[in-house]
């Protein structure tokens, strides 16, 4: 479970203070599929960042599961966010690495047996259907080929939660939605999904839960949300 409870997040540049997140409350249950939507700079990316213990809050609680991002150790991160896949808009793949060794690299921060990084990288490709693409680099790859390694990467150290960070953002239409369908598969096989995203038309297919964002503050949270800006 996922809990923001009254959390707001200020940078102070010189003398002026920005507001990226402002009193912002929610749940999120395990199994849950949940998008953020907003425009640019609207507060994703930072909810985002929140949770991965990449910032703290300067007001408010983040929770995830047991860990309290406030008083998470530096050596209890890496725990976290092997507990944690993340999918971003550039892909984020290693260019002189292939496909396995992008998605092996993975396995091996986290001091994975080589017997298993044998094992469970095909199969993670496999189910992204890229298990024929397995030693192509990326300069090899379509976008949504790329994307789907990013994925495979992201669910190798089988985490409780993704969260895919304008993961179509770069692609083409047919690739997008091929992305989302995994997505949606993820989830149905039981990985909590959140999704930051600004394109209308996907969430208005998927009809799940939609937690509105506008300026850094929640504006609407609906269980079958469309997008709607303010």
């Amino acid at each position: 479970m996922i809990i923001f409870q009254n959390v707001s997040k200020f940078y102070n540049n010189n003398s002026h203070q920005t507001t990226a997140l402002e009193d912002a409350s929610f749940t999120i249950n395990s199994k849950e599929f949940v998008s953020l939507v907003g425009k640019s700079g609207a507060g994703k990316s930072t909810i985002v960042k929140l949770l991965i213990a990449e910032e703290k809050p300067t007001n408010g609680r983040v929770i995830f599961g047991s860990y309290d991002v406030n008083k998470i150790k530096q050596h209890e991160l890496p725990q976290l966010r092997r507990r944690i896949g993340v999918i971003f808009q550039d892909f984020r793949l290693l260019p002189n690495k292939t496909s396995f060794e992008n998605v092996a690299f993975a396995l091996e921060a986290a001091g994975r047996l080589q017997s298993d990084i044998e094992e469970f990288v095909p199969q993670a490709l496999e189910m992204v259907g890229l298990k024929d693409k397995m030693f192509n680099f990326p300069k090899e790859l379509s976008g949504g080929e790329k994307q789907r390694v990013a994925i495979a990467r992201a669910m190798i150290n089988h985490p409780d939660m993704i969260i895919a960070d304008e993961p179509t953002g770069n692609l083409d239409p047919i690739n997008a939605w091929e992305i989302i369908k995994l997505l949606i598969k993820i989830n149905e096989l039981g990985t909590t999904v959140l999704l930051a995203t600004h394109n209308k038309e996907i969430i208005n297919y998927l009809e799940r839960r939609v937690i509105n964002l506008e300026n850094g503050r929640i504006t609407r949270d609906e269980e079958k949300g469309k997008y709607i800006l303010v």
